[in-house]
């Protein structure tokens, strides 16, 4: 038996690191957290524990072509994958043009080698690419407005926190190693834990105050909370006169808000407002939690940059947390070779529905993601996959939604099956994954993949196929903390060197209130006062993770996500709606079927159903979604879904 260290791969806040053991055959037999890590502290997530059962499991294990006859995926080999995938890329690029080929990929394994450098060959083809706006490119662009770039809080500084408020932000749920150590630090520091959520969230159950502000209305709540600081003079005066610019400008705005107002939109108590304030004053330091599911609402963005500003009026450097990639010094234009493509076309993820026909997108190759599941507008995406001019490849560990859609699918291994060096986004531990065990069946890494296509199409440029590990070694140049390159190959586990927390990379080098950078950009340049109209019989519906998934991931292991809806008792009793009743809930863009489940952790007029889960009926909960890009980031607006709810009656 052999012991080695890997950290998850996966599209999370925590990258864990795991202790993987193996047998004489090169089996995975064992898998358990590493307690020497200092951030996860050897605890593993429900997906984590699973993950022996998850690599050998529903995998897609050798290629396979979409038989139109038999109206079924068929086996076929590598070689005539290899034959046929650069026959129909040559004939995109001689009649349509590089733009007629679209790359869809994001962070199902955020790998260096899986996501990062295998772009380096859609680069040089000239292919068309996604903004990647559809998670968290809005509040990333939100907060840069104002800072010049996104990182915040490190996850260790969270143990030296008086108070630790949660802004839409289940973390008991999504991040578990950074809610450990939130607890750790209410136990030594009596730490006061916040939740700010409209459903009662276990995040909101074990912490100390839960406020719940209707949906899409956190920014009012934010410039509640500002609005009180001003009021009472509970300002950092000195640190505002050193730090920041604008700020009379964004006293302004907040002298204009009424209090009576805030309470009316936000639906929280005018003393639910001075607590949460008083909360923020008397407990300096204190860490605002900024959710990413919060960015995705119409306003998303705005609500961000709001809540970022509070811990500048109370002298705190960078007193939030959104996600901290910004915060590291690495190359990745260099990595992906991004100078080669710089007039690509670029499509939005959030409107990819409408912008595939407007673009004349012929060829899609998808890797790395699902968007079956996680795209909005559905029923118009998936119609596009389906055309009969348009050849799709999926390259993926797991049979999926998105298989269905392939022309083409191929076997990718998972992150036990190969080498990669991951980069965490809420901390800065890194370590090398080697390869633990041979790729199962036929799967081939992405690299390989994209290097046999270009033998194909005779590329034979250097760089394009430079040797990984020294492209991602240049990459790092500059960016590790305690020790060389050469240190992480061999196995040690370094820190990535971070950006210094009272430094501002805008224009004035300062904390920005009035943003010049929005100014510039022809957005306001102070955050935007919005709140959102219903009809009467409107709801909001509000979709978020279960502990037990990785967005469409594990559903072999723990099941399909389960197809509930859930309601407030009032609600429910209007519309004559009982436990465990078969509900429609539906827009102009379609309906889904679900299950009631009733609750008092709702708000009424708020609806909440498990993200990515497919209805009763084979609708996913995406086909209700708009495909309205937000103006700060394109992001999307998930949580600003309007549906209307009826129960069925046959």
């Amino acid at each position: 038996m052999e012991e080695k260290k890997i950290v998850c791969a996966r599209d999370c806040y925590d990258t864990c690191s795991m202790i993987i053991e193996t047998d004489k055959k090169g089996k995975l037999i064992s898998i358990r957290g590493d307690s020497d890590h200092p951030i996860t502290r050897g605890t593993l997530c429900p997906r984590g524990v699973k993950d022996i059962e998850h690599v050998y499991k529903n995998r897609i294990l050798y290629p396979h072509k979409f038989d139109n006859l038999m109206r079924r995926h068929q086996r076929f080999s590598w070689e005539e994958a290899l034959n046929k995938i650069p026959v129909k890329l040559i004939e995109c690029l001689e009649n349509y043009g590089s733009d007629s080929i679209l790359h869809i990929d994001f962070a199902g394994n955020g790998g260096f080698l899986t996501w990062d450098y295998p772009l380096r060959f859609w680069n040089f083809i000239g292919a068309a690419q996604t903004d990647y706006s559809i998670c968290t490119k809005s509040g990333h662009k939100a907060i840069s407005l104002h800072y010049g770039k996104s990182y915040g809080i490190q996850p260790e500084n969270l143990l030296n926190q008086k108070l630790i408020v949660f802004w839409g932000f289940n973390a008991s749920e999504s991040a578990p190693h950074l809610w450990n150590l939130c607890l750790k630090s209410r136990k030594k520091n009596n730490t006061k834990l916040v939740s700010i959520d409209p459903r009662e969230t276990q995040t909101a159950k074990q912490s100390d105050l839960w406020i719940n502000p209707y949906p899409g209305t956190d920014n009012y709540l934010a410039f509640g909370i500002s609005k009180y600081l001003i009021d009472n003079d509970y300002l950092n005066t000195e640190f505002i006169k050193k730090w920041t610019y604008g700020f009379e400008k964004y006293k302004s705005l907040v002298d204009n808000i009424k209090y009576s107002k805030i309470e009316q939109i936000c639906h929280v108590t005018e003393e639910d407002l001075r607590k949460l304030s008083d909360l923020y004053t008397e407990l300096r330091p204190n860490a605002s939690m900024i959710g990413i599911g919060l960015s995705k609402s119409k306003y998303g963005a705005n609500s961000v940059r709001a809540i970022s500003l509070i811990p500048a009026l109370l002298g705190i450097h960078r007193g939030f947390f959104f996600s901290n990639d910004q915060a590291y010094f690495l190359n990745k234009e260099y990595l992906r070779l991004e100078h080669l493509n710089k007039t690509r076309k670029v499509i939005s993820h959030v409107n990819i529905a409408e912008d595939l026909e407007k673009n004349n997108i012929k060829f899609i190759y998808i890797f790395n993601s699902n968007p079956s599941a996680s795209l909005p507008n559905q029923e118009k995406f998936r119609a596009f996959l389906k055309r009969k001019e348009v050849f799709v490849v999926v390259h993926d560990t797991h049979w999926s939604s998105i298989c269905d859609f392939g022309d083409i699918v191929l076997p990718a291994p998972t992150f036990f099956e190969k080498e990669d060096i991951i980069i965490p986004w809420s901390h800065s531990c890194i370590q090398y994954n080697p390869e633990i065990i041979s790729p199962l069946g036929e799967s081939k890494s992405e690299i390989w993949v994209f290097k046999k296509i270009s033998e194909k199409l005779n590329l034979k440029k250097s760089e394009l196929w430079e040797e990984p590990l020294l492209v991602i070694k240049k990459s790092l140049n500059n960016s590790l903390k305690n020790g060389s390159f050469e240190d992480l190959i061999n196995g040690n586990r370094l820190e990535l060197r971070t950006r210094e927390s009272n430094k501002y990379y805008t224009p004035s080098k300062k904390i920005e209130f009035y943003s010049t950078i929005a100014k510039k950009k022809g957005i306001n340049p102070l955050p935007t006062i919005y709140h959102p109209n219903l009809d009467s019989d409107e709801f909001i519906l509000l979709t978020s993770s279960l502990k037990n998934y990785t967005h469409s991931q594990f559903q072999e292991i723990y099941g399909k996500i389960p197809p509930i809806l859930k309601l407030n008792f009032e609600d429910a009793q209007e519309l004559g709606i009982k436990d465990n009743m078969k509900v429609k809930i539906y827009n102009s863009f379609g309906y889904v079927k679900l299950n009631s489940k009733i609750s008092i952790d709702m708000k009424r007029g708020v609806l909440w159903a498990p993200k990515l889960v497919i209805g009763l009926d084979g609708n996913p909960v995406n086909i209700l979604t708009s495909n309205s890009p937000q103006k700060i980031g394109g992001g999307s607006s998930f949580n600003s879904t309007k549906v209307r709810l009826k129960k069925i009656t046959s």
